[in-house]
């Protein structure tokens, strides 16, 4: 095995040739609906069509599946993805199956047969991209299997587990090893969001990789507003950040299972649609409410922080943690689940000084070996919290990289959120000599009792409201005198010592009670009480009304489906769509994130879609990115039917089909079907013959009535794939008249 390299020069590739990233922009523009690759993405691609190992590092969000994706389509064979969990691979398969692409994924909750379709499927060679989890790739039948097979490559996601010094360390990962010697003709490619250079050489050296390219992204999101605040009534700040989010998505992590159920079970109480997940649930529910989650039947999930690894969601536009992560790592990559498809995204961290003990506890009951290192990460990341450095550069920094921007306009600091203390060497000292005077035995809230004058029983029987320092910053309040100790801790001035935790002094906080040296403090300043988040450009010329509408359509198809709703569109194309408002199915190309499948599949129903809120509400069509709408509208209530629906129903009443109606009306048929699906629907019509003939009317009824929940992609595919999306609308909207007569009598 080779150390890893960033040159190029000395490496031959092995099948390359001059016009395969031509192809790959082509691949890129035609099923995923991009002009251009992000940064480091294109030289990621092109290590993967030429045959060369790579290690890639890239944040959560930064687009790695692409850098593997989009050469499996390039490259001759088929590609092999390991990943680590069946929800994850799942999402993948379905997002990439519905843009055209042909893959698979085996996992334990397929039965046999399916197991056997997927394996004649990849003898066929129709299956491009195979996901497995490492357990399973390498039992001796699969590996069998597929060294009979044309393998291009292997993808390792999520590689920060081969290693021990990685925040997730998984055993299984360290059969990868094996890929090299048992396929020497296949590549290796690593990917993972976070990974320190130390990390980084273990990765390679696990996987034997051979001579790799090692390519770092940017660890910075600029679309994500960070805020690290003091909890001070922690369900009020959350329910607040939510309440700034209506109707979107969004994470609430917490450090304890106790705490994932109370605050679940709070927000609940106030109406926010929500549901819990930890690994106390059973298999079932925690699937089941993950599963919920992903298709937007809530709007948050409060969770552990087992969570994040296991969704491919887009759209997630806020993170809140209800307690501080065990280290800079996960804040950083837990904190990334957010506004993954680079629109603005909210991250919110609420944290106190009883992280530090809980996250203590936690770790003694752990592997005692790395207790040290482990505590260490936590001391780091409650050192970011108190710290006033901007919060984007402090993270970018932990991981070795320059951050070249005064201010980033997203976070707490630099939005003028915080104020500097002034004078904070006169404010110290009282601190300080607060802490002398206790003698330094006592931790931090004991001190701030006693600097805000409590007359709490233990301060009166120590004798320490008679201390000179008692009631000494009683003006200030409890919250900020705690967050004060936590910004001195944080600058090394004081230490918590013991099992007590009890706070001492430093010699650089010795040397300020004699006004030597530098502090900063801050504290929250009056007017970000009510902030909301930095505002955001991709919003500039939307029509909200409108991306609402699209909203709900988006919602039905991914129903219909059983697949998550951004699978279908993720809201940068509603967005888009919502902005610029084309005309026709030429028009789509314009917008980013369309690939050619989705064009032909949605693309008639999304147009009919703008088409039918444009008639209601005039709006000027086909605008340019950024464009501004000259009409805003008003929420409507109980619109009346417009002239077309009216027309239309007239005509479906005369017995005309919805062919003929398309023709009559000069309109797609699709628009058509809305309109029949209106009709049916206020008329009360239980007779679909006039739109559906008597046998496949059956066989429908048939289908629907077997269907376990109201899911039209079940019964589609026990329809053979044979009968229309339309058609079977059209029965099941029938049959719901049927049963709501029958409830009448």
């Amino acid at each position: 095995m080779s150390s890893p390299s960033d040159s190029t020069s000395t490496f031959a590739p092995s099948n390359s040739s001059g016009n395969e990233m031509d192809r790959a922009h082509s691949v890129l523009r035609s099923v995923w609906g991009y002009d251009s690759f992000r940064p480091l993405q294109a030289d990621a691609v092109q290590d993967v069509i030429q045959g060369r190992d790579s290690l890639v590092v890239l944040p959560t969000g930064g687009g790695k599946s692409l850098c593997y994706q989009v050469p499996a389509l390039v490259r001759d064979g088929m590609s092999v993805v390991v990943s680590p969990l069946i929800s994850l691979m799942k999402d993948q398969v379905d997002a990439l199956t519905s843009n055209g692409v042909s893959a698979a994924l085996v996992n334990s909750t397929q039965s046999v047969e399916q197991k056997r379709e997927t394996a004649e499927r990849i003898r066929r060679g129709e299956i491009k991209i195979l996901y497995l989890a490492p357990e399973r790739l390498l039992t001796p039948k699969t590996l069998d299997f597929l060294r009979s097979l044309p393998i291009s490559f292997f993808a390792i996601d999520e590689a920060h587990c081969v290693s021990n010094w990685g925040h997730d360390f998984r055993p299984e990962y360290r059969g990868l090893r094996i890929l090299k010697e048992q396929f020497p003709s296949a590549s290796v490619h690593a990917f993972t969001a976070t990974a320190s250079e130390q990390v980084r050489d273990d990765i390679a050296g696990q996987l034997q990789l051979n001579q790799p390219n090692v390519l770092v992204g940017d660890f910075d999101r600029p679309n994500l507003t960070y805020r690290m605040l003091r909890a001070d009534g922690k369900l009020n700040q959350i329910q607040q950040c939510i309440a700034q989010h209506p109707g979107e998505s969004g994470v609430v992590y917490c450090i304890t299972r106790k705490e994932v159920e109370q605050t679940a079970g709070a927000l609940e109480s106030m109406g926010v649609r929500t549901l819990p997940y930890h690994a106390g649930l059973p298999d079932e529910v925690r699937q089941a409410n993950q599963e919920a989650f992903i298709q937007e039947k809530v709007d948050v999930i409060v969770a552990t922080v087992a969570f994040g690894m296991g969704i491919d969601k887009s759209n997630v536009r806020f993170v809140i943690h209800a307690g501080m992560p065990k280290s800079i790592e996960h804040y950083q990559q837990e904190s990334g689940r957010a506004g993954r498809d680079g629109l603005a995204a909210e991250c919110i961290l609420l944290h106190s000084g009883g992280d530090l003990m809980s996250w203590k506890r936690i770790l003694e009951n752990g592997d005692r070996n790395n207790f040290q290192s482990a505590m260490a990460s936590v001391e780091s990341m409650a050192a970011m919290c108190n710290g006033v450095k901007c919060r984007h550069a402090s993270l970018v920094e932990y991981f070795g990289q320059e951050y070249d921007s005064d201010n980033c306009n997203a976070c707490d600091v630099c939005l003028g959120e915080l104020d500097v203390v002034d004078d904070p060497i006169t404010l110290a000292q009282k601190i300080l000599s607060c802490v002398v005077r206790l003698k330094e035995r006592y931790g931090a809230g004991h001190t701030v009792k006693v600097l805000t004058g409590s007359r709490d029983q233990k301060v009166i029987q120590a004798g320490h409201d008679q201390l000179s320092t008692y009631n000494l910053l009683a003006s200030e309040g409890a919250t900020a005198v705690r967050t004060w100790i936590e910004q001195l801790i944080s600058q090394n001035h004081l230490i918590r010592s013991g099992e007590f935790q009890s706070l001492r002094l430093t010699e650089s906080g010795r040397a300020l009670l004699k006004r030597e040296g530098e502090v900063t403090l801050t504290k929250i300043a009056a007017k970000s009480a009510s902030r909301r988040p930095a505002a955001n450009e991709s919003w500039e010329g939307v029509d909200r009304q409108l991306f609402d509408h699209l909203r709900s359509l988006r919602s039905e198809l991914a129903s219909e489906r059983g697949v998550p709703a951004y699978v279908i569109f993720g809201d940068a194309v509603l967005r888009e769509l919502a902005r610029v408002r084309p005309t026709s199915i030429e028009k789509l190309t314009n917008i980013r994130g369309i690939g050619d499948r989705k064009r032909e599949e949605f693309g008639q129903l999304f147009l009919d879609s703008i088409d039918q809120y444009c008639e209601e509400n005039p709006l000027d069509r086909n605008q340019t990115a950024n464009s501004s709408p000259t009409t805003m509208t008003k929420p409507r209530v109980n619109a009346a039917p417009n002239a077309a629906t009216v027309q239309a129903s007239q005509l479906f009443r005369d017995g005309c089909s919805v062919e003929e109606v398309a023709s009559k009306m000069g309109r797609a048929e699709s628009t058509v079907n809305k309109y029949l699906s209106d009709y049916i629907q206020a008329e009360k019509i239980t007779d679909p013959s006039q739109w559906v003939s008597t046998e496949e009317s059956e066989a429908i009824r048939a289908a629907l009535m077997a269907a376990e929940d109201e899911r039209l992609r079940p019964v589609f595919e026990a329809l053979g794939e044979e009968v229309s999306y339309e058609k079977i609308r059209i029965v099941a909207s029938c049959m719901k008249n049927e049963m709501a007569d029958d409830s009448d009598d």
